[in-house]
């Protein structure tokens, strides 16, 4: 955690290049988060009454999940995806797709050929990105005079409160807060103008942001998380000291019940093949020997290992057949809908298990 501007950040990363050679996140399979991105599209489209002469683009574009809505309501779109395989698909998805990291010289590029834009999105990308002020300039180029361009990522109070610890990894450079943020903004002329505070990935953050000089007002809900960040105490060191010891707290309770389970004979499976379970059964040296395998809707993750447990991927119906005591759910943040799709686990009196903020059995 820098002490003069209060950015957190991972010392040591894998390299973009190395991460989105051959991607194996594809949005299209979480029916919540679809929910969630068509609900912010409709609103989009009506706040800044978009239509048929309007362009837009979304940055970390995936397969073209969130463009397609965009598509469908007749507006001119742009993604902007640099993991080809993902790509690929939303070009097979009727999304108009380029395979490249964005940065200055690439809004410079987009805008030369398509023009401005008047609205640009970018969900879940911003901590990803090594290169915070090359990244922000490419939106204050693109972005036209009146544009607006939303930033999604996870939220540092939640994840320092509830201790979500693996959501930290390779993949996020960056644990971002709005204290963070805004001077990174600022030096780019652009400027903040509204916030949402989500439930999504255990707690997320939603700017607003525009031009310096456009004509946008600022919602007070920009004052609102200042006073919220700074009473999390995202300001002070003995904040990050208290949720280290947590996460401590959170590995010996997760090995005593896996441990437990075993003792009394009892079978546990791990459901979701996610970067933040890696995280979370690496720190804690879960490996075969407590959780028999894993499982995965997605097709491009089953039949792999997972990295440092090498534990299995397997299909969903791998876990029917199997029929465990209990389902070690890995990503937390999608336990309800997961919950509701596997409720057949329910007719042999098998539960559902989450580890952060603390081992519940439900």
């Amino acid at each position: 955690m820098c002490r003069h501007c209060y950015l957190v950040q991972l010392p040591v990363f894998a390299s973009p290049e190395s991460i989105f050679r051959d991607y194996a996140y594809f949005s299209s399979f979480s029916t919540s988060w679809l929910e969630h991105v068509h609900l912010h599209v409709a609103r989009s489209i009506e706040r800044q009454e978009l239509n048929s002469q309007s362009f837009v683009v979304e940055v970390a574009s995936n397969d073209g999940y969130l463009l397609k809505s965009f598509v469908a309501a007749g507006v001119r779109v742009l993604g902007v995806e640099p993991a080809e395989n993902v790509a690929e698909a939303a070009r097979a998805a009727a999304v108009p797709t380029t395979s490249t990291f964005f940065g200055a010289c690439t809004a410079d590029e987009i805008a030369a050929e398509h023009g401005k834009a008047d609205m640009m999105l970018a969900n879940n990308v911003l901590a990803h990105v090594p290169d915070l002020h090359d990244f922000i300039e490419g939106f204050r180029r693109l972005l036209a005079s009146e544009g607006i361009a939303t930033f999604e990522f996870p939220h540092l109070v939640p994840l320092i409160e509830q201790t979500q610890f693996d959501t930290i990894y390779h993949e996020h450079f960056s644990y971002l807060s709005l204290l963070a943020v805004e001077p990174i903004f600022s030096a780019h002329g652009l400027r903040i103008v509204d916030i949402e505070r989500l439930t999504t990935h255990g707690g997320s953050l939603r700017l607003w942001v525009v031009h310096e000089g456009s004509s946008h007002e600022i919602s007070p809900s920009v004052a609102a998380l200042h006073a919220i960040e700074k009473a999390a105490g995202l300001d002070r060191i003995d904040t990050y000291h208290a949720f280290e010891e947590r996460v401590r707290t959170i590995k010996r309770r997760l090995l005593k019940f896996l441990i437990g389970a075993r003792e009394r004979g009892e079978s546990v499976v791990g459901y979701g093949a996610a970067a933040k379970g890696n995280t979370l059964l690496n720190y804690c040296g879960v490996r075969g020997d407590l959780l028999d395998f894993v499982v995965d809707r997605s097709p491009h993750k089953q039949g792999t290992l997972l990295p440092g447990s090498r534990l299995a991927v397997r299909p969903v119906e791998a876990l029917i057949e199997a029929a465990p005591d209990f389902v070690l759910i890995l990503p937390w943040n999608l336990k309800a809908e997961i919950i509701e799709q596997m409720a057949i686990v329910r007719s042999w009196s098998g539960r559902f298990v989450t580890a952060i903020p603390e081992i519940t059995v439900t």
